[in-house]
């Protein structure tokens, strides 16, 4: 079966799947191979080809499993392979520069990385001012961005124009509708503050495989939460897959810096980094320094005499 064939095989059953795709040789690192060529070591130059890559050579990339192809060089061939996996992670399409051997900031060889994978989904229930940072952050890592509210008045593409949609539906209704197609990849996030609204869709997310699932509000708020998902009847190990509260311990306040935590968390969980998640720490959210401390309330700029607007208050 050719490599064409079996990049069919793949597209015609849905399964994810990149093809990377030699586009240039630097004419510039053509002639630098040329120059060198005296050295035993110096790498081989056949016409516009140097390391034996030539444009035109493809290679096909699986999330898991064997390399179809060759780009020139076993080198070149994992550090793509590396970049084309994360690519179907995201579902995003690129051109991106090596060196011969897949070295990084190096110019000498463009390879265009095409990803043959649905976008990551993110699911935002809760048409809040949070709903639309995150929303804008979301966009910018690849997701397709879906806003749910029971709301009307609330739920609008006006408010929330970065959205692919904008659902006017009950969490748990509309959960009932994707949940069955969201996977490993993909993200709910929980921004209501409303019993109504967020224990019927966690309960309903947990039904699911999605892959993060993030809740908004305060320690206090999330107890008091998870006192009634288990009266609702979620284990213990249900509960444990909640992300409360959400993001990453960084002392983020405003909704693009909420963002930006929430997005981090998303990402560590993915990838199986370690990293500082609120629900794993203990104490106040927000640090309580004085009005002149860094990371204080007024020195943040938000006032205390307003008393801030962090997102887990309440």
């Amino acid at each position: 079966m050719t490599l064409y064939e079996e990049l069919l095989d793949d597209l015609r059953a849905e399964k994810p799947v990149a093809l990377a795709t030699v586009v240039e040789v630097s004419s510039d690192a053509v002639s630098d191979a040329v120059s060198d060529a005296v050295s035993p070591d110096a790498p081989e130059v056949v016409g516009d080809a140097v390391e034996g890559v030539v444009p035109g050579a493809k290679l096909v990339v699986r999330p898991e499993g064997e390399l179809l192809g060759t780009l020139g060089n076993q080198d070149l061939d994992r550090v793509v392979a590396r970049d084309a996996r994360a690519a179907l992670e995201t579902g995003l399409t690129s051109t991106r520069h090596y060196g011969a051997r897949g070295e990084a900031r190096h110019r000498d060889v463009a390879v265009f990385i095409e990803s043959f994978a649905p976008p990551p989904h993110m699911v935002i229930f809760g048409a809040v001012d949070f709903t639309a940072a995150l929303g804008r952050a979301a966009k910018l890592l690849g997701y397709r961005v879906t806003v749910c509210d029971a709301r009307p008045v609330f739920a609008t593409a006006t408010r929330f124009p970065m959205a692919d949609e904008v659902v006017v539906d009950w969490p748990d209704r509309h959960l009932a509708k994707v949940g069955p197609e969201l996977g490993p990849r993909d993200a709910v996030c929980v921004l209501t503050h409303d019993p109504k609204f967020d224990v019927p869709a966690i309960v309903a997310a947990l039904a699911t495989n999605v892959g993060y699932l993030g809740a908004m509000g305060s320690r206090r708020t999330h107890a008091e939460r998870a006192a009634r998902l288990r009266d609702a009847g979620v284990r213990e190990g249900g509960l444990a897959r909640v992300m409360a509260p959400i993001g990453l311990d960084i002392g983020a306040r405003t909704p693009e810096e909420t963002a930006v935590s929430i997005c981090a968390e998303i990402i560590a969980l993915r990838t199986g980094r370690r990293a500082p998640s609120l629900r794993d720490v203990e104490g106040p959210i927000h640090a309580r320094g004085g009005p002149d401390e860094p990371g204080s309330v007024r020195s943040a700029g938000t006032g205390a005499e307003a008393g801030g607007y962090g997102p887990h208050l309440g």
